[in-house]
């Protein structure tokens, strides 16, 4: 496996950035987490998928949107656990004495829609870890 690694930084290097993808032929895409992925998510999905290339996304959103994997951490109860620091906060704890945490649930979700359009077989014990698989 090689990785290949293309930074974009705005919606116009969007492009290239497919373009080399399609020159070098990857195998796959991992798009990592970032506010300007949520932004233009559906700039990336739909050339991914024009592509045929799959695609692992940060945002179950994407899946639900029609992408085909995602794994991240749970949003809610990253909320919730934030929700937790601000109560702190509220009642007097100085912010820079509250310990730094990491999120501790994280999901798979996977749209079997979208892998039998890409030609794809998610391998069944693939499916029995996800968390929640979209018909």
């Amino acid at each position: 496996m090689k990785l290949q690694l293309l930074e974009v930084r705005s919606p116009n290097e969007l492009e290239g950035a497919f373009a080399a993808m399609v020159r070098e032929r990857a195998g796959a895409l991992l798009v990592l987490p970032h506010p300007f992925i949520f932004a233009h998510s559906r700039r990336i999905a739909d050339p991914a998928a024009k592509s045929r290339l799959p695609a692992v996304y940060p945002f179950r959103e994407s899946v639900e949107a029609g992408d085909l994997m995602a794994y991240a951490a749970n949003a809610p109860d990253m909320f919730r656990r934030a929700a937790g620091y601000m109560d702190k906060i509220l009642r007097g704890a100085k912010p820079g004495d509250l310990p730094v945490e990491q999120p501790t649930k994280f999901e798979l979700v996977i749209n079997l829609k979208t892998a039998k359009a890409l030609g794809l077989t998610i391998p069944q014990s693939i499916l029995l870890r996800a968390d929640e698989v979209i018909q």
